[in-house]
């Protein structure tokens, strides 16, 4: 093996080391002192900066490289080492056991509410639409915005009790009081910004307690349970098929100024996992046809998708990431109702045609 010179030159021989000597025994002949000195034996004496040999073992290797790696400036878009005894994250950067311990809280909740006691659920759907409120209200503060958070949390309130005890009809007159109140309210603030903040006002009643409360609409017939089941079902089936396609198949961003990691393939796959389930869920849980169940869920999976687009259209419109930080590994409850908003109204309006309560 070769070994090239500090000068430019290659030994021919097997030691790396021969031209060094052969000069020190020059300098010594001319009166000259080498520079070094070899200490006990010929082959533990090198020049400081000449490389080590290639006889240098392969652990040895890769510590230098560890090292070098280590010391290596890294730029924005290198990969750091997690930290010793930090909580394992995913590739959103969120704590992974947190997050499913959780989203699996949160779920019992809801379906412990269905199954044990079904007036529970108007419960759930009351605490999630005052958080919901809560954290919204908060975000536009930041863009300058001021609905008020008192007639807003009435509001809410007023519209899904009028939703359980009174049906649809009695939940837009609900939403048209709250916005109402809201206006009347404002006024003890005086005219500037109104404008700004009553549109805001409208923004919060609407996607949060009005939506929401088709929920309760979708409870109330005797088999609404299922319903509720079938609704969540394909939403959660559209999530996972749509993380499985983007994973492997995702190559074009559907709204990358939007939602950069959400493509076209992993939207597909979100309808087609979600059709499949909704074929299966509504021909075995509620007696429909399985063409009408695939249409159902692929109709929810359309509205999840949209509404995930457009909570994260509202955040990247505020310049937020999470509309608050109260759930561990997921943000604010906002961020895991952003699909179910959308998805309950279209389902309980296309139940409503291919399965009406008896």
């Amino acid at each position: 093996m070769s070994y090239l010179e500090p000068h430019g030159g290659q030994t021919s021989s097997g030691d790396p080391y021969a031209l060094y000597r052969q000069q020190a025994e020059a300098e010594a002949a001319n009166g000259h002192a080498p520079d070094e000195a070899p200490p006990d034996g010929e082959q533990s004496w090198q020049p400081s900066w000449v490389e080590a040999p290639a006889t240098t073992s392969t652990s040895h290797a890769e510590r230098e490289l560890t090292v070098v790696e280590q010391d290596r400036p890294r730029g924005p878009g290198r990969r750091r080492a997690t930290r010793s005894g930090a909580p394992a994250k995913g590739r959103a950067g969120r704590n992974l056991p947190a997050a499913i311990a959780v989203g699996l809280s949160l779920g019992l909740i809801v379906l412990a509410s269905l199954f044990i006691w079904k007036p529970a659920f108007l419960g759930v759907i009351v605490v999630a639409a005052g958080v919901g409120v809560w954290e919204l209200v908060r975000a536009l503060k930041g863009s300058g915005a001021h609905p008020p958070l008192l007639p807003l949390l009435a509001g809410a309130l007023l519209m899904t009790g009028l939703a359980w005890y009174e049906g649809p009809d009695a939940l837009s007159l609900g939403l048209l009081v709250t916005v109402l109140s809201a206006l009347v309210w404002r006024l003890a603030d005086g005219p500037a910004g109104f404008q700004r903040d009553l549109t805001a006002t409208a923004l919060v009643a609407v996607y949060v307690p009005f939506l929401l409360s088709f929920g309760v609409l979708l409870v109330k017939p005797d088999d609404g349970v299922l319903r509720v089941i079938c609704t969540l079902a394909c939403v959660v089936l559209s999530d996972t098929g749509g993380y499985a396609a983007g994973v492997f198949f995702g190559k074009h961003p559907m709204a990358p100024t939007i939602s950069p990691k959400k493509s076209w393939e992993g939207s597909v796959g979100s309808v087609v996992a979600a059709a499949v389930g909704g074929s299966l869920l509504l021909y075995y849980l509620l007696d429909v046809p399985f063409q009408w169940g695939a249409l159902f869920g692929a109709v929810v999976s359309v509205a999840a998708i949209v509404g995930d687009l457009a909570e994260s259209m509202i955040k990247r419109d505020l310049g937020i990431k999470d509309m608050s930080h109260l759930l561990p590994g997921h943000g604010g409850l906002m961020d895991r109702l952003d699909s179910i908003l959308f998805a309950v109204p279209a389902a309980y309006l296309l139940l409503s045609l291919i399965a009406p309560p008896s």
